[in-house]
Formats: structure tokens, C-alpha cells, sequence
């Protein structure tokens, strides 16, 4: 469950569908209709930001949970092992929380072969070591064969806050801030399910961002908002955001950094940029003020060498996101339904 809730004012509202859709996984506007009808009254939740944060023995500390089922789960760039990682420690760091242990569940098919499995745990050790967290604990599940595609894997992570940020903090005059290239993960899952090639192979951006986090925080930048535009990509992180502090969103299309590769894919196969899914990226929302040393700070870090002010913070219209195009007009920006490539992470 991800993204920001916002309690509709139209209450006991039904869902437009009876049952689960694919599209109900993919972070967008079903996913929140999901959260909103079956998961929220549940559990009495009001406000979701990509971790819970909660005081503990005097210290606040985050919380994490996230599944895994990208197929296949061997990709340009990465594996399901590295990405379970990854995608656990990034939404503890863009809760300002510094990534201290994981959990490690896996459900595992019938027939997997046990190299396979092997690469996958070793993928998993190198990629915790790499932004110093541990596996402190973990379960084996395994199914028969066809019930699950080699594997599945869900991690939950926990981490010491340094820096309280979140949606509410948002204000009008702040920037947008994101530190590189849009839409590679999502790509390069494409092309390796689909086997479409390009004249230069497309590579996932999967990489913990807490080492990126950590450079962007020591600035003593004032920070009001992070968000890794995962599923549903940046689109669906700017719509939250608006959503969340009841402001309005706009963004440049002229500064999204997009690559050749991704804009070519997405033009062949009538995507948009904005839509797809980034395993290592964050957006940064902080006053103008701050944008300067924010970017500077991150184009020195090998994750932010193409890192660039996107959009602004305003006033109105309050909740929703705008695109400045290149012609100069402005469109809205929807949230997605689900997402252009189900089971990408």
C-alpha cells in the first residue's frame, strides 16, 4: 500500500469493480479505491506516506512492508533479489529514515532451479552490504509447480529517522526536484519480457538511494517532501503530492530528463515517460530557497549526476498535478489507473 490516502468527501462510495483487477496493483487510482473501501476503514488508516513512522523508546523509527513479483526475475541492471532490496530500503529513505534491518520472506515454485536461487540470495546479500543494512529474519515458503513464477519475495524493513519529511510540509513556492533519468526500470523490464531491443540497450536504474538521501539531508537543506516514483512512476508521485498537501503541481516538460532509449521506447509503444516505473530515483520537494545546494549536492553522487529542478509548487488548482509542455500549453496530469506494465517490481 503506497501513496498518499485522502478520504473522500463523497463517503460510502462503492468500487467500480467487484473484483481484484491487475490494475488494482499497479499504485494508481485503483490501487487508492482499493485502500479506500477495503484496507483504510479496516485499520483505521487516514494518511499513507511510503513508510509509517512511529516513536519508540524515545525515538522514531520507520516502518516498511512491500512484495515482489516482477517477472522475469532477471532483468538488464538487476533481479528480483536486488530490487527486494532496493525498493525496502528506498521507502524507509525517503521517509528520512536511515535503513537499519530487513526482513526477508520468500515463496518459492516448484522446479526453480536452486542457481537460480543462489544468484538471487547472493544479489540480495551484496546489495544490503552496499547500503549497510542486515537481514535479521526470514521465512521459506514453496509452492507447486505453476503456482508461482519461480519466485516471489516480500521484505520489511526498519529504520532510525533522521529528518521528518512527508506531504503535509508541502507548500506553494516550493520546487521539484528529480535526480535523474525517468522510466529506465521500467523499460528495460519491457524489453527483456517483450524482446524488443534498441541500439543501445536500456538498463535498470535498481539502486538503494539512502547514500543519495543521506548527501541531499547533510546539506542542512530544509526538506518538506521525498517520494521514489516507483510504480506508476513520476505521474502518480507528483498527483499524491498534490493531492496530499492540497496544492497544485507544475511541471516542465522541457526539464524532464528522459534518455533517447526510453523516449524512443515510449513513442513505439505509446507510453508516457511520466508514467513508468524508476527503481532509483528520488524527487525531492524543498523551498526554492534550497533548491540550488539540494541539486548540487546530488549531481556530485553517482545517483544524481543528471539531477535538475522539474516543476514548481503552487497554489491552484489544489490537488492536482499540470504539465507545461514543450509548445508551451499545459494538460493535466492524471493518475494512472494501474500501470503500463503490470508485476514491474
Amino acid at each position: 500500500m503506497r501513496g498518499v490516502l485522502q478520504v473522500r468527501e463523497e463517503a460510502g462510495r462503492g468500487m467500480k469493480h467487484d473484483r481484484i483487477l491487475l490494475a488494482h496493483g499497479g499504485g494508481g487510482s485503483l490501487t487508492h479505491e482499493l485502500i479506500e473501501r477495503v484496507f483504510a476503514p479496516a485499520f483505521g488508516m487516514e494518511t499513507l506516506e511510503d513508510s509509517a513512522v512511529r516513536e519508540f523508546g524515545g525515538q522514531k523509527l520507520a516502518f516498511t512492508t512491500d512484495s515482489y513479483v516482477v517477472k522475469p526475475y532477471f532483468f538488464p541492471g538487476g533481479d528480483i533479489g536486488k530490487l527486494s532490496v532496493c525498493g525496502t530500503v528506498n521507502d524507509l529513505a525517503v521517509q528520512g529514515a536511515q535503513p537499519l534491518w530487513l526482513s526477508l520472506g520468500m515463496i518459492l515454485e516448484e522446479g526453480l532451479p536452486l542457481a537460480d536461487l543462489e544468484k538471487i540470495v547472493a544479489s540480495i546479500k551484496t546489495t544490503a552490504a552496499e547500503v549497510g543494512v542486515t537481514v535479521v529474519t526470514g521465512d521459506t515458503k514453496v509452492v507447486e509447480r505453476g503456482k508461482c513464477e519461480g519466485i516471489y519475495i516480500n521484505t520489511a524493513g526498519i529504520g532510525r529517522v533522521v529528518t521528518e519529511v512527508g506531504c503535509a510540509r508541502i507548500k506553494p513556492g516550493d520546487v521539484v526536484i528529480v535526480s535523474g533519468n525517468l522510466g529506465e526500470h521500467g523499460v528495460a523490464v519491457m524489453s527483456q519480457r517483450a524482446g524488443i531491443s534498441f541500439q543501445t540497450s536500456v538498463v535498470s536504474d535498481c539502486a538503494p538511494l539512502w547514500g543519495l538521501v543521506k548527501t541531499v539531508l547533510d546539506t542542512g537543506a530544509e526538506i518538506h517532501a521525498m517520494r521514489d516514483p516507483t510504480r506508476g512512476g513520476l505521474a502518480i508521485t507528483v498527483c499524491d503530492f498534490a493531492s496530499g498537501a492540497r496544492v497544485g503541481m507544475r511541471l516542465e516538460e522541457t526539464a524532464l530528463p528522459v534518455s533517447r532509449e526510453v523516449r524512443g521506447a515510449c513513442d513505439l509503444l505509446g507510453l508516457d515517460p511520466l508514467s513508468i516505473a524508476n527503481e532509483g530515483k528520488v524527487v525531492v520537494v524543498c523551498p526554492s530557497a534550497d533548491a540550488g545546494r539540494v541539486v548540487s549536492a546530488m549531481q556530485v553522487h553517482p545517483l544524481g549526476r543528471n539531477a535538475r529542478v522539474i516543476g514548481e509548487v503552487i497554489e491552484q488548482p489544489k490537488g492536482m498535478a499540470l504539465l507545461r509542455t514543450t509548445i508551451g500549453g499545459e494538460r493535466i496530469i492524471d493518475m494512472p489507473t494501474g500501470e503500463d506494465l503490470p508485476r514491474i517490481c
